[in-house]
């Protein structure tokens, strides 16, 4: 019981040492106060912290001065952790008695939420509600709380559970809301209190357990609070190194530098907004109120969406999931955001920022596969670390599309978000894990298992920036670089002349910040733009971006090119290494490649001869030097390797690299020869270019943007040779030529020793599936790029299955791709090429049972096809020709059919067959088609 400690706490401090007795004598009287304080300076002259209350007209008690709203007393200036001792010995003199576990609880928890208290409030982003909160006179006095042996226990092990956490908040709550805060706001305040008190309740424990300062505690410590102290320690150490803005080391602050390197993040941040998704993965632009009226919804501030959500005790098992394609600024707001919680909510919510491409295998158990990402000191000591009550985590999980973990293409990815949705749900029911978890990554990634996501994920997609984002960009700008650059800028992207693409280009905070540079720079102007498509467009801002910093980058006052300086190498070699460092990544998985197998790729190059003439000179930094000339820093855990600072970067220079070769196959031959490299060379580079894993859209995107700009593109004769390959492919002729002239057993072996990170995958089956189904994304893209020109469409015709009705057809042969991919994933075809399938001719195609989920069949030719017991679930079958195709048992969930606004994308299901017994066929279209 605690009433004679209430009763000293509450007494007039004048009753226990007089003010004559300071003010007269000095140090040597009123001892027990100054050794309570801590207070006295290096000459032991001072008590100037005493004065104020000695001197006011009215009373005032040690429980007042230690819990008054500015807690002058525990402001800092004060060892905290000593006038806890103090005030413990100093109440053992004045009552005569020893303090028990419950006074000593009492008094230590009470300096140490108040502590907590002081930190928090004086921290520079608090600075207008300290200011608000020093005016407010204090009210009635804190209650006195009685303890017992076991509640006592409990404010130690975990503070912000206990009896005491309780009432101190809600006195805390009730004078923070006498500035004038709203009620959530100070609730929210005091409980964030509460929990970092706990971190100064163990610092208290230290100090008592030099020599047994009080005794009933020193136990306690010596019992486990060592441990405990190390790991909160290693935990705020975590915080400063790889969540704040400011950490210690080169690398780590890397992380916080923009494309050139000149500015931070945070200087030319701006918050991003953010609409709501629904389970189809179709944004919800409109919503309907209780009248049935459609109701539009703004995009909303993506911040203030999270923080919501974080805080609403009944959402707590949700997971946020915020999705957006390349350079939206989804690890910007993952770096930003972590932040704003460790200086506003820590430790009431504590940021662990993972990046997923770090994350090499994916455990049986979501808690293991956490440990393996977080390295820090507090995971790995601590077997207990997720299952300490004093600790709430903040999960946010960064690019579920950069996965790296063994199985992706099998499942990985859906594995690890069910996982993901599974665990949340886990820890809202929990009393020891009560743990939250957002999620980012691009949405293609999720092309075919949209339906099968968890349905406790909470989606919004991240939109581009709006005018008054844009606004707030260039106000930074000008900041930055001067008013006057930022002034001329933004009248190029308002100019007249100024290409709508480019515009639209410029709301991506990205390409608005390369942009910027590059105008700034004299390297675009209005006329740079003029009549080009949109991917052309992001294709020539990559290009130039890429020279600009090659060139531009390091330049000294009189335009000497630094870079040239440093390497040894002219622009056009570091380009060359560059696209070969692009391939590399994109063939590890897509986020980092070691330095060594980048090298050991451009031996026998002219860019290898030249590297090896700069590493005579440099030693073995000639390469890393080289490297450095771009955006690519140390891969995070990997020793000798490199990543990509932004993953577009990457996915350019590999398109670039894939086009180069993909030119070198049509260049003419000589004396006779119909192509200058034969076709043995030819397969073997398709194997080694195209037999990792699959073609990203982006990547396609680009590499059909270079080539069709390129004047050395030869789509009838690249069309040829794809053709015959594939055909060979089909066949099987590459995966059963003997050990010797294997290509799929020589990709494989060089993956084996040139990406040891890589998981272990991509085996014999693996590469040779990829490399077909590679060129077959190629032949169906060049099949929809001749379809637009009258002088190729009767020269490039692609048939999966070959021409219907005509020699060499295989109706069958389409399953047997599909059937053959099974082999790696029953997924694997879908995921890979389903993408592509647009306007693809398939006519007559045997397709029974073929696993089509969410393939994009837009103006696909299905006409006779047998489609019987197909699944087609978030398949997009507009405008597809399904005239006479057999649809008996087909599964047509959620599949998109048609589009009342544009008429000739309508799907055409003249004489379609079996509607009557397919699953899940919309209630429209049976209604249209009179079923």
């Amino acid at each position: 019981m605690v009433t004679k400690l209430w009763q000293f706490l509450t007494t007039d401090i004048r009753e226990l040492v007089k003010p004559a007795e300071v003010t007269e004598k000095g140090l040597d009287t009123g001892k027990e106060l100054i050794e309570l304080a801590g207070t006295v300076d290096e000459e032991g002259k001072k008590v100037e912290w005493l004065k104020p209350f000695l001197e006011q007209e009215n009373t005032a008690s040690l429980l007042e001065i230690l819990t008054s709203p500015e807690a002058k007393l525990l402001g800092g200036l004060v060892p905290f952790a000593n006038i806890a001792i103090a005030l413990t010995k100093f109440y053992a003199e004045k009552t005569k008695e020893e303090p028990t576990l419950a006074d000593s609880v009492v008094i230590v928890s009470m300096i140490a939420y108040w502590k907590s208290y002081a930190t928090i409030i004086k921290a520079p982003e608090q600075k207008e509600l300290y200011e608000r909160l020093s005016q407010v006179k204090v009210g009635k006095q804190l209650e006195a709380i009685e303890l017992s042996e076991g509640e006592a226990q409990k404010a130690i092990t975990c503070f912000h559970e206990s009896k005491l956490a309780t009432k101190f908040n809600e006195y805390l709550t009730e004078n923070i809301q006498k500035a004038g805060i709203y009620v959530d706001r100070a609730k929210s305040l005091a409980e964030r209190v509460a929990w970092n008190a706990h971190w100064y309740v163990n610092q208290v424990l230290a100090e008592v357990s030099k020599g047994d300062a009080i005794k009933p505690l020193a136990e306690l410590y010596r019992n486990g609070g060592k441990e405990m102290l190390e790991n909160q320690q290693s935990l705020e150490d975590y915080l400063t190194e790889y969540i704040s803005p400011h950490p210690t080391t080169a690398i780590l602050q890397n992380r916080w530098k923009v494309i050139d390197g000149k500015f931070a993040l945070q200087d030319i941040y701006v918050p991003m907004k953010a609409l709501k998704v629904d389970k189809n993965g179709n944004l919800v632009r409109s919503v309907e109120d209780n009248s049935g009226n459609e109701i539009e919804q703004s995009p909303f501030d993506l911040a203030n969406w999270a923080e919501e959500l974080l805080l609403d005790v009944q959402r707590s098992d949700r997971v946020m999931f915020i999705q957006g394609g390349p350079g939206r600024g989804k690890s910007a707001f993952c770096k930003i955001f972590a932040n704003w919680v460790r200086e506003n909510l820590h430790p009431l919510w504590t940021p662990i920022l993972i990046r997923l491409r770090d994350i090499p295998n994916l455990q049986q158990s979501f808690e293991n596969t956490l440990r393996e990402a977080v390295s820090a000191d507090f995971a790995k000591n601590d077997d207990g670390w997720l299952t300490d009550r004093n600790t709430r985590f903040l999960f946010l999980l960064d690019g579920f599309d950069e996965l790296l973990m063994e199985g992706r293409t099998s499942g990985g990815l859906e594995q690890f978000l069910k996982q993901a949705g599974a665990f949340q749900r886990e820890c809202a029911q929990s009393k020891d894990m009560q743990h939250r978890f957002l999620v980012t990554g691009r949405q293609l990634a999720l092309h075919g298992i949209e339906r099968l996501l968890p349905q406790n994920f909470e989606r919004v997609e991240i939109q581009p920036m709006d005018a008054d984002l844009q606004h707030r960009w260039l106000g930074k700008w000008a900041v930055l670089e001067g008013e006057r650059t930022a002034s001329a800028f933004q009248s190029f992207l308002e100019s007249d002349n100024c290409p709508e693409r480019v515009k639209e280009l410029a709301r991506e905070p990205l390409l608005i910040y390369l942009l910027a540079g590059m105008h700034r720079d004299g390297e675009i102007a209005t006329e740079t733009f003029a009549g080009i498509s949109a991917v052309n467009a992001k294709v020539l801002i990559y290009e130039k971006a890429i020279d600009w910093i090659l060139t531009k980058q390091r330049c000294d006052p009189s335009g000497q090119d630094v870079n040239k300086e440093i390497t040894d190498m002219e622009t056009a070699t570091l380009r060359r290494i560059l696209m070969e460092a692009g391939l590399c990544v994109v063939q590890a998985g897509g986020e980092s490649a070691p330095i060594a197998t980048i090298a050991e790729r451009l031996k026998d190059t002219e860019a290898g001869t030249k590297l090896e003439d700069a590493r005579k000179k440099q030693g073995d930094d000639a390469i890393k030097n080289a490297l450095a000339t771009f955006y690519l820093q140390p891969a995070s855990g990997k020793e000798g390797s490199v990543e990509f600072v932004h993953k577009s970067f990457g996915e350019f220079l590999c398109a670039e690299r894939l086009k180069e070769s993909i030119e070198e196959w049509t260049v003419p031959g000589r004396k006779g020869k119909e192509f200058n490299l034969d076709t043995k060379d030819m397969d073997s580079q398709i194997y080694d270019l195209l037999g990792y894993g699959d073609l990203t859209p982006e990547i396609v995107e680009y590499l059909m943007a270079l080539l069709i700009k390129s004047d050395d593109f030869a789509p009838v004769s690249l069309f040829k040779r794809l053709e015959g390959f594939y055909l060979r492919w089909c066949n099987g002729e590459f995966i059963d030529a003997p050990p010797d002239e294997n290509l799929p057993q020589k990709k494989m072996r060089l993956l084996k020793e040139q990406l040891k990170d890589r998981d272990g995958s991509l085996g014999l089956r693996q590469v040779d599936i990829f490399t077909g189904l590679n060129v077959t994304i190629l032949l169906l893209e060049l099949n929809r790029y001749a379809k637009d020109k009258d002088e190729l469409k009767d020269k490039i015709a692609f048939y999966p299955c070959g021409e219907n009705s005509k020699e060499g057809f295989e109706a069958d042969r389409l399953l047997k791709i599909i059937g053959y991919s099974y082999c790696i994933g029953r997924k694997a075809f879908g995921e890979t090429v389903g993408k592509f399938l647009s306007g693809a001719d398939l006519s007559g195609a045997d397709l029974i049972g073929a696993d089509l989920i969410g393939a994009d069949l837009i103006g696909a030719d299905l006409s006779g096809a047998d489609l019987r017991g197909a699944d087609l679930r978030g398949a997009d079958l507009r405008g597809a020709d399904l005239r006479g195709a057999d649809l008996s048992g087909a599964d047509l969930e959620n599949i998109s059919w048609g589009n009342d606004d544009i008429s000739e994308r309508e799907t055409n299901w003249e004489d379609a067959r079996g509607l009557e017994t397919a699953k899940n066929v919309p209630e429209e279209l049976k209604r249209q088609l009179g079923i």
